[in-house]
């Protein structure tokens, strides 16, 4: 059972994402089969006639039914399948025989393989095309699948099977990832509340059910507030691209919105390039305020008493478990290991990024009083000075960029350096399987080595109604020896705004690094390749490692000069544009680097509080006073709209990890420069097989130093951003 346990069906993956990465966690894929030693039983009840719960079929061994799917199939299929697991884990506990790798570890990553379906697909729905139906199911069943995990993890005669394994595990002849796999098996169990008392087990179980029902309550409200869209006129929409407004034009039309208004979503693929080129001051500030107030406005959908509740509710779960507070017991089994040492890397980079920040509001003030009356920089000033200033200095704009980012060439690019570096080919067979929505694409995914399809690759890129924000990546069936499932199906999820009929879909630079960050992820899931579906889960702070190496192939001249076209002419980008994109690189460092490290840091702040007792709206007030927060900027992500946060445990307290693994992939990358090239293929090979391939099958920190011989080195991220470096 992959990850021991069943994720939330809305688990986030979210890097960059809003990186919510999936990526990183996937649900549990496990096959459903007794140990042949247990003691006799009834026959299993037969599934009932519902396609949900119907194995996979068609071709790459079997595709989910998205075109079948309904919300009303849902209640029927979770309860067989927790009734499923249920009595295949009891026939573990209720083996005769005295307990084994085999008899109870092996067979319980077998177990639960039909629940991990549903799952996959009923996370899918929720995330990429929710409505009421899909909403009402959320807050009825994630607190049943959360009590339903509890049952298992605080069995005391299954984890009394756990424990014999794993004290008798150097003296069983298990091999090393055999024993890797029981002893993370069983200090999972531990930290998850194995060894309480029957009290303290109900009152655990009744914590998390509280905590899966408040993870769908917080959704549900940001999404509410996400699918609002503020009207703008015509005149107010001056400076804004082209193609930006286009969009917005049929945003509005769809709204039924008067002929001449533009429609502005209030999510932030449609927020930024507003924020960025709109002259009308007064509607950058209307916009601006929308966004950042997103689930704190006073009224149906403002989360301040749900993130009050959250908070509580951990802060006592972490008492309970015997931790100081939630992000000690969070941070257990992570690279990091410690709150303390988390705060200690973030701190080593905040000084440098405010005072960059102090830096980049000093030209922008001077650029706006040359420009003419009484302007004092505000947040939502900010991109658009910044634009200004990198017009002035490197003659170069954002909206220069964009016309050579078509996404459709920069999909190309990104399959293109995957071929280069891990020999993956992929072929469009968009119309061959089932897809959930009707823009998705897909793609077959073959090894030029062998010829074998490895993998099939979803694509979801559009921002709709009923799709919550951000980037995120997921697995619906991962590979693993063990149970036999050699043909990976992973996705990716976008919120790039559709253009109107005819138009092209063109991107911006950090657009265009999403893309290439999120088919990290799921490159990281096609090239994983381990025995124990188990291994398949990494560190929260390892996960968007590989995620954010994959982004440093998109500034290579190789993929510029054969995928940067002009959607017009299809000449290639400039040679002298892209000096000016490099000589740029580490422009506006300060903004980027304090716009996400305060929500990282106001998070570990937040989790670190061992009461639990907060006033959302003052805690982060107080707290980014504390940290001496620039006031012409606000967090990446306010606690109010902190889906990393509140949507699940899964990011909570651990939003430090995008810098933790940016400081490994700075380091990887500098890696390859001094092999000599992007392309070097024996690197790309230890990285892969190394890295890559090895799920979290061995410690990821050895992992890393054998790749690289050495821990990772900050000063390659300093060094990056352009900051002042230790040495």
């Amino acid at each position: 059972m992959k990850a021991f346990l069943l994720a939330s069906a809305a688990a986030l993956a979210l890097g960059g994402c809003t990186t919510m990465a999936n990526t990183g966690t996937q649900t549990e894929t496990a096959a459903a089969a007794a140990p042949a030693s247990a003691a006799p039983a009834q026959a299993a009840p037969t599934a009932p006639n519902n396609i949900l719960l119907a194995d996979w079929t068609g071709p790459y061994e079997g595709v989910p039914p998205w075109d079948q799917v309904k919300p009303e199939l849902f209640g029927e299929a979770f309860q067989f399948a927790i009734d499923e697991r249920r009595r295949e884990v009891n026939a573990i506990v209720n083996n005769s025989e005295a307990p084994t790798f085999q008899n109870t570890v092996e067979a319980y990553e077998r177990a639960g393989e039909r629940l991990g379906r549903v799952n996959a697909v009923f996370g899918v729905m929720t995330s990429n095309v929710t409505n009421p139906a899909y909403q009402a199911l959320e807050r009825e069943w994630q607190p049943k699948l959360s009590a339903a995990s509890d049952e298992i993890v605080l069995d005391p005669k299954f984890f009394a099977r756990i424990k014999a394994v794993y004290e008798a595990r150097e003296t069983a002849g298990l091999d090393a990832k055999q024993q890797r796999l029981v002893t993370r098996l069983y200090e999972s169990f531990v930290r998850r509340g194995a060894n309480l008392n029957p009290e303290q087990k109900q009152q655990l179980s009744a914590y998390n059910q509280q905590l899966a029902s408040l993870f769908a309550t917080f959704s549900e409200k940001v999404l509410a507030d996400e699918s609002t869209y503020l009207q703008a006129k015509e005149a107010e929409m001056k400076g804004v691209p082209q193609d930006v407004k286009n969009a917005a034009a049929a945003a509005a039309k769809a709204q039924n919105m008067p002929a001449a208004a533009y429609a502005i979503k209030n999510t932030r693929s449609a927020v930024e390039p507003v924020l960025t080129f709109a002259d009308n001051r007064a509607l950058r500030e209307r916009v601006f305020r929308a966004f950042a107030n997103r689930g704190d406005n006073g009224g149906a959908s403002d989360t301040n008493r749900t993130i009050a509740q959250i908070v509580k509710l951990r802060a006592d779960r972490a008492k309970l478990l015997g931790f100081a507070n939630h992000a000690e017991w969070r941070m257990q089994d992570t690279m990091a290991k410690s709150p303390a040492k988390g705060m200690d890397l973030m701190m080593r980079v905040w000084p440098a990024a405010v005072a960059r920040v102090k830096e980049e509001v000093r030209d922008m003030q001077a650029l706006a009083s040359k420009s003419g009356g009484k302007v004092t920089i505000e947040p939502w000033d900010y991109r658009y000075y910044m634009e200004k200033v990198r017009k002035e200095r490197y003659n170069l704009s954002q909206d220069e960029i964009k016309p050579y980012f078509e996404l459709s060439n920069m999909i190309n690019g990104m399959f293109w350096a995957a071929g280069q570096l891990y020999d993956l080919d992929f072929k469009e067979n968009t119309g061959a399987v089932p897809v959930f929505e009707a823009d998705v694409r897909t793609f077959e995914v073959r090894d030029r080595k062998t010829g074998d399809v490895v993998g099939l690759f979803y694509m979801d890129n559009y921002a709709r109604e009923g799709k919550r924000s951000g980037a995120w990546a997921t697995s619906y069936r991962s590979r693993s020896g063990f149970m036999g499932d050699k043909i990976v199906l992973s996705s990716n999820n976008n919120n790039f705004t559709k253009p109107g009929p005819g138009e092209p879909v063109l991107i911006s630079l950090n657009d265009a690094e999403t893309l290439f960050h999120e088919f990290g992820h799921g490159l990281h899931s096609l090239l994983s390749n381990v025995y124990y579906p188990s291994f398949l889960g990494t560190p929260r702070d390892f996960v968007e490692y590989p995620s954010q190496v994959n982004e440093n192939w998109l500034l290579t001249r190789e993929v510029l000069d054969k995928f940067a076209r002009h959607y017009k002419t299809g000449q290639p980008i400039p040679q002298a544009l892209i000096g000016k994109i490099k000589k740029s690189e580490t422009f506006n460092q300060g903004f980027a680097t304090v716009e996400y490290l305060s929500s990282a840091l106001v998070d570990m702040m937040l989790h670190t509080d061992p009461n639990g007792v907060v006033d959302a709206d003052r805690f982060e007030r107080e707290a980014l006073a504390k940290l001496g927060m620039p006031r012409e900027m606000v967090m990446r992500h306010r606690l109010p709209q902190f889906n990393h946060l509140f949507s699940s445990d899964a990011y909570s307290a651990g939003y430090y990890s995008y810098l933790w693994s940016e400081t490994m992939d700075a380091d990887t990358w500098a890696a390859f420069e001094e092999a000599g090239s992007p392309w070097h293929k024996p690197t790309a090979e230890r990285f892969r097989t190394t890295l890559l391939a090895t799920g979290n099958e061995t410690d990821r920190a050895e992992a890393y130093r054998a790749f690289r011989g050495r821990d990772p080195d900050v000063n390659a991220l300093l060094k990056r951003r352009g900051f002042p470096t230790g040495r």
